[in-house]
């Protein structure tokens, strides 16, 4: 009986409207914007084929090397790159705080999709990545693209009008500056450090900027939806 109640509990929580675990389960509905302008209305969720339900994996798969297990179905694994970049800290630095997949459902749902004018998702990798796969809702400011370069001062002020900064003086009032929050490839990626470092540079609130740590190889492990370059 205890333990009926416990487990009766334990959902009213889980599915409790306040609650952002649950946007895992329930998804989120977005707009998508490609570079050429056009928008797609996309369902964030994780998509998870219905022969991966109930796999588990073992203490002798995780030890031996063979993360996924000899039994777990194909459809089920996912493989990623292991040796590449550098390993992320968990904190940029004081002020900025680092969310994980959930805090980025709650964003895009509670926080983009209801203040737009006020937050932005920032995909900070180069335009060639972003378009190839990102993040649905995102919006592609290239890390490089921050600091001003005289061959490409549009690229400099595209970001100023997207992230909101006014430049006033030998200076910028970030006093209307959007809440960003940044990602990049993985937990090996520093393009989105960079970029939120940049910032705090130029004066941005650290308040005002979050980080996905995880970036898009951990979005993609988890098996939540993202968009592509259309064919």
């Amino acid at each position: 009986m205890r333990l009926a109640l416990f487990l009766l509990m334990i959902s009213s929580m889980l599915f409790s409207a306040e609650n952002p675990m649950v946007l895992q389960l329930t998804g989120v509905k977005t707009q998508h914007q490609y570079l050429d302008g056009s928008v797609k209305e996309v369902l964030v969720e994780r998509e998870i084929p219905a022969s991966c339900f109930g796999v588990n994996i073992d203490v002798e798969s995780i030890f031996s090397g063979d993360f996924a297990g000899r039994n777990v179905p194909k459809e089920c694994q996912k493989s990623f790159v292991t040796v590449v970049g550098k390993a992320q800290p968990m904190m940029i630095e004081k002020g900025v705080q680092t969310v994980g997949e959930v805090e980025v459902l709650d964003f895009i749902k509670n926080k983009l999709g209801v203040l737009p004018l006020e937050y932005i998702l920032v995909d900070s990798r180069k335009r060639d990545w972003f378009e190839q796969m990102t993040i649905p809702s995102a919006i592609n400011i290239p890390y490089d693209e921050i600091e001003y370069d005289d061959k490409s001062p549009e690229d400099f002020e595209r970001m100023m009008k997207l992230l909101r900064i006014q430049k006033v003086g030998n200076g910028y009032d970030f006093s209307h500056a959007k809440t960003a929050l940044f990602f990049c490839n993985g937990a090996w990626c520093v393009q989105s450090r960079i970029a939120i470092q940049k910032l705090i540079l130029m004066g941005y609130p650290k308040k005002k900027l979050l980080w996905y740590r995880g970036g898009l190889q951990d979005w993609l492990l988890f098996g939540f939806s993202v968009v592509k370059k259309a064919p």
